[in-house]
C-alpha cells in the first residue's frame, strides 16, 4: 500500500519532467502556520530539525538563513513541498526563448533549469516559453515584440552564436541573456544583452600550458570543432614566441601537417599529408601541429596512430563529442602514440569518461572545466526534473543567468557568486584529471616548456 501511495504521488512529476509544455493550471501551495509564541533563535532551529520535527521548523523560516546547512533544509523543503511565502512580493516574471528545431533537447532542460531555480526560491513567479522556428532576424524581432508586449522585461535565450548576432542587430530594450554564447564570439555593445557562454579560448590558454611537441589535433566537423582546432594551432604557435622570446632567431621552419578527410578514413590507402606554406617562427628546435579531421562514420584510426614516429610522444588534444573521444583515447592506447597527455576542454567534462574508458586510456589526460560553483538545493530539485547541472554546462549557465536575473528583480543576494563584466560572466577555470572513479584536481608532474 505504502509503495502504491508513493508511485501515485511521484506519477505527476514524472509526467511533468517528460512534458515539454508547462502547465497553466497553478500548483497548489502549502502554507505552515507558526503558532510558536517564542522566538526560534539558530540552536533551536537545529533542535528541531535533530529532532525530526520539520514542520515546527518550517513554521519559523521565512526568509534565507545565516547557516548553509540550516538553510540548504530550508529551500529543499520549499521545493518539495511547495511551500507558499508569507513575504508579499511581485511576481517574477522571466521568458524563454526557445528555437526548438536548433538546439534540440536543450529547450526542454533549459525550461527545467529556470523552473527548479524559480520553485526553490520561495516567491511566486511566472515562466513563459515561446517557440521559435528558426533564428532568422523576422521571427526573432517578431517574438521579442510579442514577450514585451506580454510583460516580461527578462528573457533567457538559449540560442547560437548567429541567433545571438541577429539579436544584437535587433538591439532590443529589454534584458536578454544567452546561456549559450560567449561575448567574444558576439559583437554587442548592448547594455541589455547578457552572455552566459563559457570561454572556450581561456580554457584552451590554461591547456596549451601543459602542451609539448608535435602538438596533435583531433576533431570534428562541426562548427565548435573546426573552431577549437584553428585556435588551438595558431595559439600553440603563438606561445613559442611569446615565451621564449627569442627574436634574433629565424632559423627554424615549422610545418602544419593536416591529415584531412571529408567522408571515411577507411576508404583510403595511405591518408593525403597536407602541408602548410612554411612558415618562420622564432623557435631553437622544430615544432609541429598535427592535425585529424575525424569524420563521423571513422571508428578505426590505425592509418593515423600505428607506427606513426610524427606523433609519438605528443600533446593529443581532443575536440570531439564524449563517445567519439572515448575510441579516440582507447585507439591511442592500443596504437602505442606513448602520449605525454591528453588535452580536453569542457566538451569532454562528463561522467560518462568513466565508464566509456579504461584508467590506463585516461590516465594522462587534462581537461578544463568552468563548472566550478555548486548549490546541493539546485542540484537536487534539478534532479527531480531529471535535469543535470552538475555536468551539463548550458544548464549551468542557463541557472546562472536566471539567478542573476532573480537578484535584479528582488534585489537578493545572488546564489553564485560568478562575476560579471561587461555583459559577460566569468567562469574561473580548473584543470582536471580523471582518476579511477572522479575527477579530481590536475597535479603538474612534467615541465611542459621543455620542448
Amino acid at each position: 500500500m505504502n509503495k502504491l501511495i508513493l508511485t501515485l504521488l511521484l506519477l505527476p512529476l514524472t509526467l511533468f519532467g517528460e512534458s515539454f509544455l508547462i502547465s497553466n493550471i497553478p500548483i497548489p501551495k502549502t502554507y505552515i502556520q507558526n503558532l510558536d509564541p517564542y522566538p526560534c533563535n539558530q540552536q533551536c532551529l537545529q533542535e528541531y530539525l535533530d529532532k525530526g520535527m520539520i514542520f515546527s521548523f518550517l513554521s519559523h523560516v521565512d526568509s534565507k538563513l545565516q547557516k548553509q546547512s540550516l538553510d540548504d533544509v530550508r529551500m529543499m523543503s520549499v521545493s518539495i513541498l511547495n511551500l507558499g511565502s508569507n513575504v508579499v512580493c511581485d511576481k517574477i516574471k522571466i521568458a524563454l526563448l526557445l528555437p526548438y528545431k536548433i538546439i534540440g533537447k536543450y529547450a526542454s532542460s533549459t525550461t527545467n533549469a529556470a523552473f527548479a531555480y524559480l520553485i526553490a526560491k520561495n516567491r511566486s513567479f511566472e515562466l513563459k516559453s515561446y517557440k521559435i522556428e528558426s533564428e532568422e532576424y523576422e521571427d526573432l524581432q517578431n517574438t521579442l515584440f510579442q514577450i514585451q508586449a506580454d510583460g516580461f522585461n527578462y528573457v533567457i535565450a538559449p540560442l547560437t552564436k548567429n541567433g545571438a548576432f541577429t539579436v544584437a542587430q535587433i538591439d532590443p530594450q529589454i534584458n536578454v541573456y544567452f546561456p549559450t554564447v560567449n561575448k567574444k564570439d558576439v559583437n554587442s555593445t548592448s547594455e541589455f544583452l547578457y552572455f552566459g557562454g563559457i570561454d572556450y579560448q581561456a580554457q584552451n590558454d590554461m591547456l596549451l600550458e601543459e602542451s609539448v611537441s608535435p602538438l596533435v589535433i583531433l576533431y570534428d566537423q562541426s562548427n565548435i570543432g573546426k573552431t577549437l582546432a584553428y585556435y588551438q594551432e595558431k595559439k600553440f604557435m603563438e606561445m613559442d614566441i611569446l615565451n621564449r622570446h627569442l627574436y634574433d632567431d629565424l632559423n627554424d621552419t615549422n610545418q602544419t601537417l593536416s591529415y584531412e578527410d571529408n567522408e571515411s578514413f577507411d576508404d583510403i590507402n595511405n591518408s593525403e599529408l597536407f602541408v602548410d606554406e612554411p612558415l618562420e617562427y622564432l623557435t631553437q628546435e622544430e615544432k609541429k601541429v598535427i592535425k585529424f579531421l575525424i569524420p563521423k562514420r571513422t571508428t578505426n584510426l590505425e592509418r593515423q596512430l600505428k607506427d606513426n614516429e610524427n606523433i609519438q610522444h605528443g600533446s593529443f588534444f581532443i575536440n570531439t563529442p564524449i563517445v567519439k573521444s572515448g575510441m579516440i583515447m582507447s585507439q591511442l592506447t592500443l596504437y602505442d602514440a606513448n602520449a605525454t597527455n591528453i588535452l580536453s576542454t569542457q566538451i569532454n567534462y562528463d561522467p560518462l569518461l568513466f565508464s566509456m574508458t579504461q584508467y590506463k586510456d585516461r590516465k594522462m589526460m587534462i581537461i578544463a572545466n568552468s563548472i566550478t560553483s555548486q548549490n546541493n538545493v539546485f542540484i537536487e530539485t534539478n534532479s527531480l526534473l531529471g535535469n543535470d547541472i552538475v555536468y551539463d554546462w548550458i544548464n549551468y549557465t542557463t541557472t546562472i543567468g536566471v539567478d542573476y536575473f532573480f537578484n535584479l528583480l528582488t534585489k537578493e543576494n545572488r546564489e553564485y557568486a560568478i562575476e560579471i563584466y561587461d555583459n559577460q560572466m566569468l567562469y574561473p577555470i580548473e584543470l582536471l584529471q580523471p582518476s579511477k572513479s572522479r575527477f579530481i584536481p590536475y597535479q603538474r608532474v612534467i615541465e611542459a616548456s621543455s620542448w
